[in-house]
């Protein structure tokens, strides 16, 4: 495993990330695919018998099971100094006030509850799950330095907003001199590129390294187009789905998913293993979070990075795009909504 670093930062991770979503006991997360512990910890093994040092959950997983499950799982199985730990907050972790958001109170809070279940003393990478527009950027951002400088946290990072926003964030945490964003978590993969646009360049610019989520298009991207809802994971998500890659792009999102299973017929690789070669060949991009439902799902990951794509490879695969809607734009709300849908029992504002 070749190691890069984070942004500009001096910290080594490893260039595949796994997803710690699908880790949880499933009567703290979703029914039908969370992993419980005893599925989740060979994987967690296994990932890091490959050279994966890099592993991202967030204290909605499964209501805080999937931190338990990976903190005990790393404990026993890494060198905790070698092992990058990410995990977020901002999300409803109960009914009532306070129970969500980046106020002073909920970051002061949540960041103790999450070094409790992971069983460490400090995040290396703490970040916001979205922005909360309910509390003042300084009042969070001054919060999340006070947490570095207290040695909870080594470094912040951000994830999906808008260009604007992000660059909101960094100018005040440059004026005021507090801990900077060194990363962003951000939805980009083949059938995903608007951040393109405004983001990407804008995180190339001030060196802060990406972290892809759902680099794979939910499965989308890993078999032909009318094999993509054949998974349980993919039945399950609905009008998430929908959210994400709405059904007025299929034509185009269908030529894309065709050219992929070309160009993964001429290497001799899988689609999968294509998809997330493609990302390794894009400015800022650190690593893909791979949600690791099997042993395959990881080897894959790593097989990927031994895949060199040619121009005329990359030209295949990128001209089906269109320009499509924007999933940054989705109100906060209807994000809530359908996750709400997508996760039973999940806590409401």
């Amino acid at each position: 495993m070749q190691y890069i670093k984070l942004g500009t930062t001096g910290l080594d991770v490893s260039p595949v990330a796994i997803g710690a979503m699908t880790f949880g006991e499933p009567d703290r997360g979703h029914p039908v695919w969370s992993k419980g512990e005893d599925e989740a910890r060979p994987l967690v093994r296994h990932a890091l018998e490959r050279g994966i040092n890099f592993f991202d959950t967030a204290n909605l997983y499964s209501y805080g099971s999937s931190e338990e499950i990976l903190g005990r799982a790393l404990k026993d199985f890494a060198d905790r100094d070698e092992v990058v730990i990410a995990t977020k907050l901002r999300h409803p972790m109960r009914p009532g006030p306070n129970g969500r958001g980046l106020s002073r109170k909920a970051i002061m809070t949540e960041v103790d509850h999450s070094l409790r279940r992971l069983g460490t003393d400090h995040i290396d990478l703490y970040q916001i799950h979205r922005n909360d527009p309910a509390t003042p950027w300084e009042e969070t951002l001054e919060a999340l330095s006070d947490l570095v400088k207290a040695g909870k946290v080594r470094y912040l990072g951000a994830s999906s907003m808008h260009a604007w926003e992000f660059a909101k964030a960094l100018h005040l945490q440059e004026r005021h001199g507090w801990a900077r964003f060194v990363s962003l978590q951000h939805h980009y993969n083949l059938l995903a590129r608007e951040e393109e646009r405004e983001m990407i360049p804008l995180c190339r610019d001030r060196g802060v390294g990406t972290i892809v989520w759902s680099p794979l298009a939910r499965g989308r991207l890993t078999r032909a187009w009318d094999e993509a809802r054949s998974t349980v994971r993919s039945a399950t998500d609905g009008a998430y789905a929908d959210l994400l890659y709405p059904p007025t792009e299929e034509a185009s999102n269908r030529a894309i998913v065709d050219a992929v299973g070309r160009v993964a017929d001429a290497h001799g690789v899988s689609r999968a293993q294509i998809a997330l070669a493609w990302l390794r060949r894009r400015p800022v991009v650190t690593a893909p979070l791979v949600g690791a439902g099997s042993v395959r799902h990881i080897d894959e990951a790593v097989a990927s990075l031994d895949v060199e794509l040619s121009e005329d490879d990359v030209r295949a695969l990128e001209a089906p795009y269109t320009p499509r809607h924007d999933w940054q734009g989705v109100s906060d709300e209807a994000e809530l909504e359908a996750i709400r849908r997508r996760v039973p029992g999940m806590a409401s504002a």
